[in-house]
Order: structure tokens, then sequence, then C-alpha cells
């Protein structure tokens, strides 16, 4: 059976900061409030597609920093479907310091399952740049307290934030390991209009990382996190218009993913000595090893490697064997 989130956006409503990146009305494509009837409209319907097994996602805010009554309510409309077995479970995601043990009480006794926070950063230096208004403790100790309640515990990181470098985006990784959260997301920083990194874009205080630059440095991130098992459950903001259309600068690609993974293959081969290999594939991943009008290919050829590509069935997707 797959598994999807039925997505419910609370866009901006309560969070205590205009961090430095967000633009929430063109990340979400949203500015209406939802109401109850909103999450029952959005659950019926997705109910509607059979094999599903869903989960209720309240995404785009600080959903712990909304009037509590009007939190509730959305929570009580969703709890009716965790109640009948509909749905799986509820999924939020807010603020590190937007969470203590009165908010995760409320959560538990309405069906929430899984807890995101926005880290965006574990330095102190970029958290403050960036307006975000926690600190990196501040993630350390509300995450122990969501895996201490029996909450699935979901991090959210960002790279090429103002201030950040690959230095401290590499420190920031083995920091969120420490915390060992059960999944993660990594956004490289898009460059919106109405933002701050926008005014310092402008004033060319600040040269964000475009999508390439942004895919190497992921590429060195990924690795980091799937070998400690943490699992890897977005790269890169949803592709859309109302981004395109806002976006000045930044890490944004319309397969930011693919992009990442293919460079992840690159360097595994770029890491053996040049020479003449076989490098066995699954056909599904083979348009990734190549690369994107077979980059990697003609890189490997400049680097003196000289490879046969086999493609195996059995192997599984992304997965490299190289002799």
């Amino acid at each position: 059976m797959k598994k999807g989130n039925i997505s419910i956006f609370v866009p901006h409503l309560g969070c205590p900061c205009a961090c430095s990146f967000c633009n929430q009305k063109t990340i979400t494509g949203r500015q209406e409030q939802p109401t109850a009837q909103t999450v029952k409209d959005a659950v019926e319907t997705a109910l509607k597609r059979k094999n599903y097994e869903y989960e209720i996602a309240f995404f785009g805010g600080s959903f712990t920093a909304v009037e509590r009554d009007y939190m509730i309510e959305l929570l009580q409309s969703a709890y009716e479907y965790v109640k009948n077995g509909s749905v799986k479970g509820i999924r939020i995601s807010t603020r590190p310091d937007c969470t203590d043990e009165e908010i995760l009480d409320v959560l538990k006794n309405y069906g929430v399952t899984s807890i995101e926070l926005g880290a965006q950063s574990m330095d102190d230096e970029v958290l403050e740049a960036n307006r975000r208004g926690h600190t990196a403790q501040d993630v350390v100790n509300a995450s122990s307290l969501i895996k201490s309640y029996g909450f699935e515990l979901g991090l959210q990181m960002m790279t090429g934030l103002y201030k950040d470098t690959q230095e401290k985006a590499i420190e920031t990784a083995k920091k969120i390991i420490d915390i060992k959260p059960d999944t993660l997301r990594i956004y490289p920083t898009v460059v919106l209009k109405d933002t701050y990194l926008a005014e310092l874009y402008e004033k060319e205080e600040y040269k964000p990382l475009n999508a390439e630059e942004s895919a190497e440095l992921v590429s060195i991130l990924v690795p980091m996190f799937e070998n400690a098992g943490i699992k890897i459950i977005r790269l890169g903001l949803h592709s859309s218009e109302d981004i395109k259309k806002n976006m000045l600068a930044g890490g944004f690609h319309d397969s930011f993913g693919e992009l990442v993974k293919s460079k992840i293959m690159l360097n595994k081969i770029l890491a053996l000595p040049e020479g003449d290999y076989q490098i066995f594939v699954n056909p599904r991943s083979l348009s990734k090893l190549k690369g994107n009008n077979k980059s990697n290919i003609y890189l490997l050829m400049e680097r003196g490697y000289n490879v046969k590509i086999i493609t195996d069935n059995g192997m599984a997707v992304d997965e490299l064997r190289i002799k």
C-alpha cells in the first residue's frame, strides 16, 4: 500500500518571527486560513483514492504557535479520521521554541504521531543572521522532549543561508546526526521577493548558492545522513509556478533531488583512482549516472576515467557496483 500525506497549509499563522528567507504565500502557494471544513474536504477527497495509507499533515507555518482554540479546532476535525481508522495519524511542523510539555500533551490527545521541527541550522551565528529567533540548543532541547513523548521526530535543514558556509553545513549535519531524528528534509536556500534575503541579495551583501553549487554541497551531506540511518524524505522545495515567478536567485531546481543523486554517483567514482571501470546500475538510474546531457561522462573522461556502463535490473535504484 502506498503512503501519502493529506497536506493542510497553515500559512504564517502564529509565527513569532520573520525569518530572512520566508515568504509563506509563495512557498505554499496559499494565503487563506484553513478551517475545520477545509480539513474535512481535503480528507474526503483524498480517501476516494484507494490503496493509500494516509496521514494528515499540517504544514506551512508554526502550528503550535497559532491561537490555541483554532489549533484544537483543526486537530479535532483531523482526529475524527484517526479515530475511525481512515488515516494513520497526524503530522505537524513547528518551531523548536514553540514546543513544551503542555503543548505536547495536547498534540498527543488529538492523535498527532509525528512532529517536524524547522532547525534550518545548528550554528547560532547563522540562526541569528537569518532572524530565526531560536538557538541550536533550542533544537536539541525540543527534539529530546518530542522523542521522550514517543512522537516520530523530523528535522528540516537549510543550506546556503546568509552567513552559512560548507564547513558550517557539515557541522550542522553532524549535530543533527547526534540528535538522531527519524526523518530529515534538506532545502537549499531560495531567495524570494519581499524577504530580508532579497534585500541583502539586491545590496550584494549576500551571494546565494545556485542549484549546481547547492547540489554539490547536499551531495556531501546526504551520505552522512544515510550512513547514520536517518531517512531523507525531501530534497529541495516542491516545484511551483509561485516560486518560479517570485524567486530572485538560489538553489531551486525542478528536479533538485535527481541532481543531488547524480552528483553522489559521480563522487563515488571520483573517489577511486583514475583508470578503466565497469559500472553496473539499475536502468531507472541510468540518466542520473550519466548526468544532464552526459555531463558526468564527459567529466570522467576529462579526468582519466574510462567507464563502461552496464544496466542490471536486479540492482536497487541508485545503487552502483563498480569493477
